[in-house]
C-alpha cells in the first residue's frame, strides 16, 4: 500500500533511532508523506547528515542527539522539539539494540541493563514526555517499533524478545490509558530485514538463507515496507485502529 505524498502535511513526527537502517527510512519515508521531522539517536552527525536529505525534500527537520537511557535527556529532546515546531503529532519508538546474541544462562547484566533500558525504559518514557504534550493538545499518534521476537520463543536473544513483549504491553496498556485523550498507540512488528539489527543476518549468506526459507513470502523485508506502514499508522486513514501490533514478517509470525 503506497498513501498518498501529502498525507501528512503539516504534521510533526518525532522519530527516535534515525542514526541508521530502519529509523533513517521511516524518517524519510514520513518527510516523503509530508511531515516536518525531530531526528534523535546517541550520534548526532548522521542526524544532520538525514536532516539535509529531508530539507531536500522541501521538509523542516530538527536533528539531536539523546542518550535515550537517560531520563532527562529525554525530556530536554521533547521540550527541544515543541520549542522548535510548537508541537509534535506523531511519535515514533523505533530506537533499540540488541548488542549480543547468547543463551539466557550466559547473559550479564550489562547486556541486560542496555536492552532493557534501550527498548523499554527509553521507549516508555519518551511516550510519557509526548503524551503529556499530546493530551494537552487533543490527540496524537504513538507508533512502537516492535519485533516478530515478541510473538514467539527467540534463542540467543531472551533479553531482546522480552523487551519487545514488554513494548507490546506498554502498547496496549497505553492505548487503554490514552484513548480518552484522542490518542492512539499501536505497534508494529518487523521481522528480518535488510537493514537494521538483522545486519548480522546478511553478512552470512547461509544464514540469510535460513531466513529466507523459514519466511512464508520468501523474502526479506525492505525498509520501504515497514515505513509505508509506519505513514499508514500516523495518518487519518487509521483513526479508529488503536491498540494493535501489527506483525510486518512476511508470515514470520503466522
Amino acid at each position: 500500500m503506497t498513501m498518498q505524498t501529502d498525507t501528512l502535511e503539516g504534521k510533526v513526527a518525532l522519530v527516535t533511532g534515525t542514526s541508521r537502517g530502519l529509523g533513517r527510512g521511516i524518517a524519510l519515508g514520513l518527510a516523503r508523506h509530508g511531515a516536518d521531522l525531530v531526528l534523535t539517536s546517541r550520534k548526532l552527525e548522521p542526524n544532520r547528515e538525514l536532516a539535509e536529505e529531508i530539507r531536500a525534500l522541501g521538509r523542516r527537520a530538527l536533528p539531536l542527539a539523546t542518550d535515550i537511557m537517560v531520563v532527562e535527556e529525554i525530556q530536554a529532546t521533547v521540550s527541544r522539539a515543541i520549542e522548535e515546531f510548537a508541537a509534535i503529532d506523531i511519535l515514533v519508538n523505533n530506537a533499540g539494540t540488541n548488542p549480543i546474541r547468547c543463551n539466557a544462562v550466559d547473559v550479564e547484566e550489562w547486556s541486560w541493563d542496555k536492552i532493557i533500558g534501550t527498548n523499554l525504559k527509553g521507549l516508555f518514557f519518551f511516550s510519557q514526555a509526548v503524551a503529556r504534550h499530546m493530551m494537552e493538545r487533543g490527540g496524537g499518534k504513538i507508533i512502537n517499533i516492535s519485533s516478530a521476537a515478541a510473538a514467539s520463543g527467540s534463542p540467543l536473544a531472551s533479553v531482546y524478545g522480552a523487551s519487545k513483549a514488554g513494548v507490546n504491553q506498554l502498547t496496549r496498556t497505553m492505548a487503554l490509558e490514552l484513548a480518552p485523550y484522542g490518542i492512539n498507540v499501536n505497534a508494529l512488528g518487523p521481522s528480518f530485514f535488510e537493514v537494521g539489527l538483522s545486519e548480522y543476518v546478511t553478512k552470512s549468506e547461509e544464514l540469510t538463507q535460513a531466513i529466507i526459507a523459514r519466511t512464508p513470502l520468501g523474502r526479506m523485508g525492505r525498509v520501504g515496507e515497514l515505513a509505508e506502514a509506519v505513514v499508514y499508522l500516523a495518518s487519518d486513514a487509521a483513526d479508529y485502529i488503536t491498540g494493535q501490533v501489527i506483525y510486518i514478517d512476511g508470515g514470520w509470525s503466522a
